[in-house]
């Protein structure tokens, strides 16, 4: 056998094997196409999930700012004032000074109401409970104010 006739038979098959692997089918495309389509869809789905989420979260933190305001304010008032009179639960009526236990904030989007009851749990303190509502949803937040 002579040294030539090696080197036609390793290149005939280095041929082959190179014939063999010269590219992806068709079909391997397409399952590879539709696999990236599926894992965008699942991403798209996910990032509309995620601005939904983000703008409840927003909403949230609103209700959440207004109740805590309104809260500060009611604890730092004296014990006997009108704001703090007990007009039911739900609040029904005006205070003494003829002020209803309920404003709109933020041109409206926003409703705070407050109500409270003497001597709850024990005598001489006040429960307050402020509810927040606006934007599709209610949050509420109550506090104890004794009688000092």
């Amino acid at each position: 056998m002579r040294p030539d006739n090696a080197h036609m038979k390793h290149s005939e098959t280095r041929m082959k094997k190179l014939k063999k692997e010269d590219g992806f089918t068709l079909i391997e495309v397409l399952i590879a196409l539709t696999i990236f389509a599926v894992g965008l869809l699942a991403v798209a789905a996910m990032q509309n999930s995620a601005i939904l989420m983000n703008s409840n979260a927003g909403k949230l933190t609103n209700l959440s700012t207004w109740g805590m305001d309104k809260m500060e304010e009611l604890s730092s008032l004296p014990y006997s004032d009108p704001w703090l009179e007990d007009l039911g639960d739900p609040p029904s009526g005006t205070d003494t000074n003829g002020n209803a236990h309920s404003q709109a904030l933020d041109n409206g989007d926003y409703t705070v109401s407050w109500t409270v009851i003497d001597d709850d749990p024990v005598p001489n303190v006040k429960r307050i409970t402020v509810r927040v509502t606006g934007r599709g949803k209610s949050t509420s937040i109550s506090f104890i104010k004794p009688n000092v």
